[in-house]
């Protein structure tokens, strides 16, 4: 009975939080301009799905979006996974003061967000401004951190003597990270990944500073661009529908990875 009573409360505090407003954004989005401009609950009097997401996959730059997100994201967490591994395995390991001192920075860089002028200028002076792959490094070491901080106290928690195995049945050091390492790390990596991929395929603020033009822009940048527009009369409908497609494929990630974040977190949980 406590067990119903809480679940009961929990569902209605959500409900104003969560449901309200993802139906607003839905049900609006069908709409068409006059109606979506009330920024009404109730249903359509005139659906115009097909017209308002035409639109936007017309003239909203969503496929060209989609697939600079795509182009810069895929790396970005690739290399963030793979580097943070490797810097968790030496931090996990060494008791050199230098490098205890490099993971305090690290963790520092999750609380801290680096200064944009300075990395604009030194993009600028290797000539990696306004690009994708001046983003992709920025972004890489910039969310180093996060994974560096989750999968050390990981390395810490396994015991050597499976390094030390390997080693002497012939392993180098490469061989030992690939197939010791990434193997113990793959909940806590995986969690890593999916934080990071939500993480940068909704970042709006360092990709406003350091892509270029609309045929670089990502999704939040297209979504920015397509609503600034049509500032002076602003399309409710067209924005809505624009926001939809722009999270719907990190709803698809969400619902396809849940059990195994669960999973990578509860794990994480039990080793700390």
């Amino acid at each position: 009975m406590r067990a119903v009573l809480k679940y009961t409360a929990l569902t209605l505090f959500a409900i104003p939080w969560v449901l309200v407003p993802v139906w607003l954004v839905v049900v609006n989005s069908f709409k068409p301009a006059g109606e979506a401009a009330e920024l009404g609950l109730g249903l359509p009097r005139t659906w115009a799905i097909a017209e308002n997401y035409g639109i936007v996959l017309d003239r909203g730059g969503y496929l060209t979006g989609l697939v600079n997100s795509l182009k810069v994201t895929v790396p970005i967490v690739v290399a963030v996974v793979l580097l943070g591994a490797a810097a968790a395995w030496a931090f996990g390991r060494s008791r050199s003061r230098w490098l205890q001192a490099a993971y305090f920075v690290m963790g520092l860089s999750i609380l801290l967000p680096p200064s944009i002028i300075p990395t604009v200028y030194l993009l600028r002076a290797l000539s990696l401004d306004g690009g994708s792959l001046g983003y992709v490094l920025t972004m890489t070491g910039c969310r180093l951190g996060i994974v560096i901080f989750l999968a050390t106290g990981f390395v810490r928690a396994f015991p050597r003597d499976l390094e030390d195995a390997a080693a002497i049945d012939g392993a180098s050091r490469p061989q030992v990270f690939v197939r010791i390492l990434l193997p113990l790390l793959r909940p806590v990596l995986f969690v890593g990944g999916v934080i990071l991929i939500i993480n940068v395929w909704n970042d709006f603020f360092f990709a406003l500073f350091l892509l270029q033009g609309s045929a670089n822009a990502t999704l939040p940048l297209s979504l920015f661009q397509f609503a600034s527009g049509t500032l002076q009369s602003l399309n409710w409908n067209l924005v809505f529908a624009h926001v939809l497609l722009t999270t719907l494929p990190l709803v698809a990630v969400y619902v396809v990875a849940q059990k195994r974040v669960l999973a990578g977190l509860t794990e994480g949980a039990l080793k700390g």
